[in-house]
């Protein structure tokens, strides 16, 4: 029988030390005067149902699913803003702690379904008894609207066991659509807002010189 409480206490760890990471990130933000692009942090390990379900589907071994199985450790990244996401990419391309080994850009290139979020596929290193162990985790980046929206859509999926009725599919497209377009207004009014102040802050400057 597969020992799957011990092969997945590395996954474990590397979903919490990057918790850890991420979430002091959001703290120096937070004590900083700079806008927080990050609003909350999640991570967890895939159950071993979903593992083996996932294996079959795939038709991926269990022997080869180290290698194969590259979400078997997630971390998700939650922010207010489209352009945070930026932001958080950035930051991450810069760290030297973790590799990145694949990218993709549901955002711009959205799924059939509507969802959108962005993916990074890295490579974590986990100290372990044996020695170092390198983890894939996948990383996921999306604003509150997307993960409204890709909560609901995943709940449904789990209902309709991956068969959802065309009907609600079209119904959640035009729902996906709908959270996307109001993270564009909510970027737009945050824009003319910074501006204004930024107009206030020059007009209180010229007074007082």
């Amino acid at each position: 029988m597969y020992n799957w409480g011990t092969f997945l206490i590395p996954y474990k760890q590397a979903v919490e030390e990057l918790k850890i990471k991420f979430k002091g990130i959001r703290e120096q933000y937070q004590r900083s005067s700079k806008h927080t692009p990050i609003e909350f942090v999640t991570g967890r390990v895939k159950p071993v149902a979903s593992i083996i379900d996932k294996a079959k589907r795939k038709n991926i071994p269990l022997t080869r699913i180290e290698e194969d199985m590259q979400d078997l450790a997630g971390i998700r990244i939650v922010c207010q803003f489209v352009e945070d996401i930026n932001t958080i990419i950035e930051f991450i391309r810069r760290r030297t702690d973790f590799e990145i080994v694949e990218e993709r850009d549901y955002i711009n290139q959205k799924k059939d379904s509507g969802y959108r979020s962005y993916h990074i596929v890295l490579k974590y290193p986990v100290e372990t008894i044996a020695g170092k162990k390198q983890i894939y985790v996948e990383l996921q980046i999306r604003t509150l609207a997307m993960n409204f929206w890709a909560t609901i859509e995943h709940s449904l999926n789990y209902k309709y066991s991956g068969e959802i009725p065309e009907y609600f599919k079209q119904r959640l497209q035009r729902a996906a659509e709908a959270a996307f377009q109001l993270d564009e207004e909510m970027s737009q009014i945050r824009e003319e807002v910074q501006e204004a102040q930024r107009i206030i802050s020059h007009k209180h400057d010229r007074i007082n010189n």
